[in-house]
């Protein structure tokens, strides 16, 4: 079987390369010709942990090409992926005009019977925009082919995407043939083969899945996030409090861990897109509303706690971050909390300096020579007035806190991601600060006297 791909941003590229993985025959199509002649030397424009090896791997067996030509990819792919980016409008909704835009080539450039399928995340009613595009650039050639649209969604977390391609949780396709049915079954069967589930449904059902998912993970953590703010005014700890309610079959544990905020490419735009969706249809959907707005607020809760720790006042200070990109295992700052609270630093007078393992580069796209840039996470410490973690990555959960110490001008950490304990930071001469737990003792019992 051989297919094409059109678009080689995150999803495609990991998807292609997962397909060709597994022996599918794959062309990824792309109108950048920069990107295109990168990736045939085997340069990755995205950090994804084994993608570039997975990407050369298959280059050299040939069963993964690259072109920026879709015409001669058509020529002998059964199925098409749709896999272009949806970026949102300014009102929240999903631009769909690189969607429509692929459509509208394939029906221009397809010969013979072709099953399209978006692989892009779309709201609601986009396979008819999409059969419409196609069935339109038709009837202009005036011939008429035969076509298929579907609905494949992605559900790739970054860091994890090849783990997640490769042994997905679920597959998600929306049909309305037996023949394009019959296409995705065969072109999943090697993962079904191991075990993993398919569910075929309708393409508008397939398509409100995706958004739903998101959605429903975009609430849990502006929920927890929400409770970990009530928890450090009324005294709680909020890692007891997310064991507690975690061990709850019916809750479980993932997504609840508190923090800055949720960032990235997926959560805010789908959270966006389907509030626009309620919109559009004359639905108010309020708990979603609610969700965005905890988590733009959260995104400051760190800001105000540094701005407190030095009585309002950061002119001249000196801060270092650790951690810039929206989650460990990528180099993706979309929507990261850094973008946010690294722009308030800076408007407040300090000056920034900041470390992360893959993010520098792009940080310097967003933020220039607005702040300084360091390869060492030790040697961004030197002469600050305090430490700040915006993001997980391993390497900062057990650094050698004796060396954190002495660099630092004032011992103070604020730990965005928890992955201090408090007492032990107690213990090693740190002023600390979380998400969730009142870390200062005595504005801990003031609090729990007056609700008492």
């Amino acid at each position: 079987m051989k297919i094409t791909i059109v678009g080689s941003g995150y999803v495609g590229l990991v998807t292609g390369a997962c397909f060709s993985e597994v022996g599918i025959n794959v062309q990824c199509v792309d109108v950048n010709e920069a990107k295109i002649e990168n990736l045939k030397k085997g340069i990755v424009p995205i950090y994804e942990p084994g993608l570039d090896k997975m990407i050369v791997r298959n280059m050299e067996k040939g069963r993964l090409q690259f072109t920026t030509s879709l015409s001669e990819a058509l020529k002998d792919s059964e199925i098409v992926f749709i896999s272009v980016g949806t970026p949102p409008d300014e009102d929240g909704s999903a631009d769909l005009k690189y969607v429509l835009q692929v459509a509208k080539d394939c029906g221009k450039y397809m010969n013979d019977y072709t099953l399209v399928v978006t692989k892009s995340t779309v709201p609601v009613g986009t396979s008819i925009k999409v059969k419409n595009a196609i069935q339109g650039e038709l009837q202009k050639r005036n011939v008429k082919i035969p076509f298929d649209v579907a609905s494949n969604p992605e559900f790739l977390k970054e860091g994890a995407a090849i783990d997640d391609f490769l042994k997905p949780d679920r597959i998600i396709v929306g049909t309305e043939s037996t023949r394009a049915e019959a296409l995705l079954r065969n072109l999943y069967k090697s993962f079904t083969l191991n075990g993993h589930p398919i569910f075929f449904m309708d393409i508008l059902s397939a398509e409100m899945t995706k958004y739903a998912a998101n959605a429903m993970l975009a609430t849990k953590i502006s929920f927890m996030n929400d409770m970990a703010n009530l928890c450090e005014i009324v005294g709680a700890d909020v890692n007891q409090v997310r064991k507690g309610i975690g061990s709850d079959g019916r809750i479980g544990n993932k997504f609840i861990y508190p923090g800055i905020g949720y960032g990235g490419s997926c959560f805010p735009k789908d959270v966006q897109a389907l509030i626009r969706t309620g919109q559009e249809n004359n639905y108010n959907l309020q708990v979603l509303k609610a969700v965005e707005a905890v988590n733009q607020n959260q995104k400051t809760v760190l800001f105000h706690k540094i701005v407190n720790y030095f009585n309002g006042n950061l002119q001249g200070k000196t801060i270092t971050i650790w951690g810039l990109s929206f989650k460990p295992q990528t180099d993706d700052m979309r929507e990261a909390p850094s973008l946010i609270i690294v722009n308030k630093l800076v408007e407040a007078g300090a000056k920034v300096k900041v470390y992360d393992p893959v993010a520098i580069s792009e940080a310097k796209h967003h933020f220039g020579d607005t702040i300084s840039y360091y390869n060492d996470q030790y040697e961004a410490l030197i002469e600050a007035d305090c430490l700040a973690i915006l993001t997980e990555w391993p390497e900062f959960k057990i650094p050698n806190f004796n060396i954190v110490n002495k660099l630092l001008n004032t011992a103070a950490i604020f730990d965005g991601r928890n992955i201090y304990d408090a007492d032990e930071m107690k213990k090693q001469g740190f002023d600390y600060f979380c998400i969730g737990i009142n870390t200062l003792p005595q504005i801990k019992n003031t609090l729990l006297r007056s609700v008492s």
